[in-house]
């Protein structure tokens, strides 16, 4: 190839494919992640099926699919350049849906009156610093010249 011309189409799909495969699979894992959590019992009959049945694990697991897809999408953000911001955001969000879990099922045993705080915190101490990280990002927060 010389200068100017344009890449071959396979080269194209190529570079396509992985950021395809990353949106389309974290949309799927929330999706899932969602289903889990908000009907626990329709995710059980229909895709979990390992007896017996308990609501705490299963939305947990729908916690965790949250987190696996938030981390899949955010590295297709804009974000995405930023290998930290993506895993502390990723990982902050699917602990904030861990902590969304226990609330909902304080009921169902562990020790909720450590738990959901101690989640809580560590949860934010994550998003927090993902979003330090993403605001530190030579991209963020500047003109296109570069100055704030």
């Amino acid at each position: 190839m010389t200068a100017g011309t344009a890449k071959p189409t396979g080269s194209r799909w190529r570079s396509r494919l992985p950021p395809f495969v990353a949106a389309a699979g974290g949309v799927f894992f929330v999706a899932f992640g969602l289903w889990a959590m908000v009907a626990p019992v329709s995710f059980f009959d229909a895709v979990a099926t390992f007896e017996p049945y308990n609501r705490h694990i299963i939305q947990d697991v729908g916690a965790f699919q949250i987190g696996l897809g938030a981390v899949l999408m955010l590295a297709v953000s804009p974000v995405g350049s930023d290998a930290l911001a993506v895993a502390l955001l990723g990982v902050g969000t699917g602990g904030a849906a861990h902590v969304i879990a226990h609330v909902v099922g304080h009921d169902l045993g562990g020790n909720p009156v450590v738990d959901i705080p101690f989640l809580g915190v560590l949860s934010a101490l994550l998003l927090g610093a993902g979003v330090v990280r993403w605001r530190q990002h030579p991209a963020r927060g500047r003109g296109r010249d570069g100055h704030g």
